[in-house]
């Protein structure tokens, strides 16, 4: 695998509540898997997006009508049926004008990531108790607290200045906001529900989360899960990358490839996707008894990790998947790329306009593949 050459940078966390700051979990697009599995259904965009998104369904099955295959060339006059290749033809011109549209995009991505760096490390120093905000960042946050609910805001202002007056020594020991990133999972619909309580107990160590692209010969994206040093795993960072394919998909979008994360090392007996099951065991010949010690997997978010391998097109093709696994696999690998994706994305706001993963998973039709 070719080097990062991005300097990573953490993802934003997104709009503020009482109990910790949490992000805007709406995801503006979802993941497409790119083996010919079913179109992912994940239903958690905005009814705004949803509609946008059919408008340009819609727009792309007309350009990329096979006029062929459904018979309407054989019934048009030559002149019109040679008309329609130029369509054809033109179309094709449209598809080059977008893979590159894409790919700037893309890379304008990477150039306002890195701009995001102090901001990011800023936010970083308070979270970890670092350093204080100042008063001029307490003040532009009460002011967009006031705009979102005046009347709250005020009476939050007030109670916590009230508090302030009278801080007990256990409260004055607080460092930063303490377990910020697990609340901020906690509170991201799809990774919720993998979170079991003897994860909480270990993201309670998780200090950051980065966003790094891979390199121009990789397309794609790296998540880096940050860890202060804890009870159970040796690693310091634990890491997901999601791979694009090198080709664009019909609407000049990315198509995710594949999905690649750390190797957890455990330490002993603290392997949170594995129970131990201990069974006895008797000998028929000398009637003694010994205890069996069984692993086996569990949900746990640190499965995350791992994410489920994917069948090549030909074991697809050749039926060598079993259909009822792959409808499970399906599903798996959708959620999988869609909680990528979420986390990448989940806190921008500019309409889905970004250089980001097709929801189809499907190159699409020959004449608007990569020219």
């Amino acid at each position: 695998m070719a080097e990062d050459k991005q300097s990573s940078v953490p993802i934003s966390a997104g709009a503020a509540s009482y109990t910790a700051p949490t992000p805007v979990n709406t995801p503006l697009n979802a993941a497409p898997i790119s083996l010919g599995l079913s179109r992912p259904t994940v239903p958690d965009i905005s009814e705004d997006e949803a509609e946008q998104q059919q408008g340009h369904d819609l727009i792309n099955k007309l350009q990329n009508l096979d006029i062929h295959r459904s018979g309407i060339v054989e019934v048009l006059p030559a002149p019109v049926a040679r008309r329609v290749e130029g369509l054809k033809g033109v179309h094709a011109e449209y598809c080059k004008v977008e893979h590159e549209l894409k790919r700037e995009m893309l890379e304008l991505e990477k150039k306002y990531l890195l701009k995001f760096t102090p901001i990011f490390e800023r936010r970083k120093a308070i979270l970890l108790g670092v350093s204080e905000p100042t008063p001029e960042e307490v003040a532009a946050g009460e002011a967009v607290s006031e705009k979102d609910d005046p009347e709250t805001a005020a009476s939050a202002k007030q109670e916590r200045e009230n508090a302030e007056k009278s801080l007990s020594d256990e409260d004055k020991a607080i460092k930063g906001i303490p377990h910020f990133w697990l609340t901020v999972l906690r509170n991201h619909d799809g990774l919720s529900d993998l979170i079991t309580e003897k994860d909480e107990a270990a993201l309670e160590y998780l200090t950051d989360i980065r966003l790094v692209y891979l390199s121009e010969d990789t397309p794609g994206f790296k998540l880096i899960f940050d860890f202060a040093s804890n009870p159970y795993f040796e690693n310091e960072t634990l890491e997901k990358s999601y791979h694009y394919q090198d080709e664009l998909g019909d609407t000049g979008d990315y198509i995710y490839d594949r999905a690649v994360g750390s190797e957890i090392k455990w330490k002993e007996e603290k392997d949170l996707t594995k129970a131990i099951e201990i069974k006895k065991q008797r000998n028929k010949t000398t009637n003694r008894t010994r205890l069996i010690r069984r692993s086996h997997s569990v949900p746990s978010f640190f499965n995350f990790f791992s994410p489920p391998a994917q069948p090549t097109p030909e074991q697809i093709e050749n039926g060598e998947v079993d259909e009822d696994l792959l409808e499970e696999l399906d599903e798996k690998l959708e959620l999988d790329y869609q909680i990528g994706e979420d986390l990448k994305e989940r806190d921008s706001s500019d309409g889905g306009a970004r250089a980001s993963p097709s929801r189809r998973g499907k190159q699409g039709k020959e004449e608007c593949k990569q020219q």
